[in-house]
């Protein structure tokens, strides 16, 4: 079995839509509120948690900064949920996706680099590797809660699978 390389490409919101949403203010019209001392910026990313009474929740993921390259030995999906990451601080992170199937389809794979100032929310059931971050430091995720089996983990442990940054 050949290795197979993935290198990350830049993020918009039409190369990504097909996963989720890129979680940004550009090309977003925004409200003024507070007497003109903030602006608020609407519907930037379609949440979906309520599938069979779940709830939404807001967490702190505090991630690890990760190596390069690194071997990609399992992707995980959330049917029953879509799934926000916010970086906490300006920082740049990596998605690793494959679109939604009973199993990762590794020939349609992708991977995307995430510039400073913007978010991620995957689409409920689309395939991707845990938060890959480029430096130690927190994330919002805003996500499901509730009954259900809302993740489903498929082992690529004997795939030879590489994202090179």
């Amino acid at each position: 079995m050949s290795e197979k390389v993935i290198k990350p490409v830049p993020i918009t919101k039409e190369n990504f839509s097909r996963f989720g949403d890129l979680i940004t203010t550009e090309n977003i019209n925004p409200i003024e509120i507070n007497d003109g001392y903030a602006k608020r910026f609407d519907e930037i990313a379609k949440l979906d948690t309520s599938n069979k009474n779940g709830k939404t929740t807001i967490s702190i993921f505090s991630a690890l900064k990760r190596s390069f390259p690194m071997k990609i030995d399992m992707m995980e999906k959330h049917p029953l949920g879509s799934q926000a990451f916010i970086p906490m601080k300006e920082t740049t992170f990596l998605t690793f996706v494959a679109p939604e199937g009973e199993i990762p389809n590794l020939d349609k794979i992708q991977s995307f680099v995430i510039p400073k100032g913007k978010g991620i929310n995957y689409k409920a059931g689309i395939w991707h590797f845990p938060l890959i971050s480029t430096e130690d430091m927190n994330f919002l995720v805003v996500d499901r809660k509730g009954s259900g089996d809302n993740l489903v983990i498929e082992n690529l442990e004997k795939e030879k699978i590489v994202l090179k940054y």
